[in-house]
Order: structure tokens, then C-alpha cells, then sequence
């Protein structure tokens, strides 16, 4: 073997051994997902392993609080790449107010990249019963757990 071939390997094997670990760092949030929860339940464990920015990126009127992942998080739910996680809990700090009608006491869940289709699909085979919608046709899917 050449010099040149051997140290194309050995920098082709660096960077393979050095992107399995961002592989399988990845926080998935698919048990969280299963709606047996709440939204304080759910959303403290990602901000005290500062998974998402404490601080909601947006509130929405009936106070559902958009929280942005942080840099490193690598979060993902039925394999998807999260985009926002969603929360609203009635009476906890945690969440910012909206200037409407709360949705429910207690909601959670999160926005990701990827066709309604296909997220409703893997949703139902991890046997979560949450509501997944589109947000934006082909590219962001809600997926939401409340209190009925």
C-alpha cells in the first residue's frame, strides 16, 4: 500500500470513528412522547441537562411555550430531528402566560423536520397516541400530548 492510500484510509477512519459518537449521542424523546405525562414532567429534565433554552423562543397565545434546543442537544423524536419542544403547564413557573385562554391545564410536546406522513407512522408504532399535525407541508410536524 502506498503512503498516499494509507494515510487516505487512516483520515477516512478518523472521521468515521469521530461521527459515531454524534450518531449515538442523539436524546430521544419517544417514551416521553407516549402522553402518560405532564408538561412539567417533561420539559424539567431537558432544561436541567440544558437540552433546550430556558427562555421560550415564542409563547403562544393560549401560553403554549416554544423552547429551542440548544446547540449541542441532538434531540430527536421517532427519529426526527427536533426542531422546537412545546409546553404549557398551568400555575408552573417553568411557562410563560399567553394572552389567551390556556389550552389545557397541562400540554407537551415537540416540533420536528420531517412530513406529517411519516412521523404520524413512527408515532404509532412506538404506540404513542399524540396528536401529530403539519405545520409547514413537507418539512415541520407538530406532535402533542394534553389533558383531555
Amino acid at each position: 500500500m502506498t503512503k498516499v492510500a494509507l494515510n487516505t484510509l487512516t483520515v477516512l477512519t478518523a472521521i468515521g470513528a469521530g461521527l459515531i459518537p454524534v450518531m449515538c449521542c442523539a436524546y430521544a424523546l419517544d417514551a416521553q412522547l407516549d402522553c402518560k405525562s405532564n408538561a412539567h414532567a417533561f420539559i424539567t429534565p431537558l432544561l436541567n441537562a440544558q437540552y433546550i433554552d430556558p427562555n421560550p423562543m415564542r409563547v403562544e397565545v393560549n401560553s403554549v411555550n416554544a423552547f429551542r434546543p440548544t446547540h449541542d442537544s441532538n434531540l430527536t423524536a421517532f427519529g426526527f430531528r427536533v426542531y422546537a419542544v412545546l409546553g404549557y403547564e398551568r400555575d408552573d413557573t417553568i411557562f410563560k402566560q399567553g394572552s389567551g385562554q390556556p389550552i389545557t391545564p397541562s400540554a407537551y410536546g415537540a416540533v420536528v423536520l420531517g412530513p406529517a406522513e411519516a412521523v404520524e407512522a413512527r408515532a404509532r408504532e412506538a404506540g404513542s397516541d399524540a396528536v401529530v399535525r403539519q405545520v409547514v407541508p413537507l418539512l415541520l410536524t407538530a406532535i402533542f400530548c394534553s389533558e383531555h
